[in-house]
């Protein structure tokens, strides 16, 4: 089943950090977010809730 980012919810308390990414993944992200009409954010935010949940059902 393909990836698909989570619609945009209500905002939660969040933190901030800074993490460099190569260009084409930049790319990439920004495609994916453009095609799913939400943010650059959202997408990544939804990729790594996504594994974490993946991670959690395979341990």
């Amino acid at each position: 089943m393909p990836f698909t980012p989570k619609k945009t919810k209500n905002k939660v308390e969040a933190g901030y950090k800074t993490i460099y990414l190569p260009k084409s993944l930049i790319e990439k992200l920004e495609k994916m977010a453009n095609d799913n009409s939400t943010s650059f954010n959202n997408v990544v935010v939804s990729m790594i809730e996504h594994c974490l949940e993946e991670n959690d059902e395979t341990s």
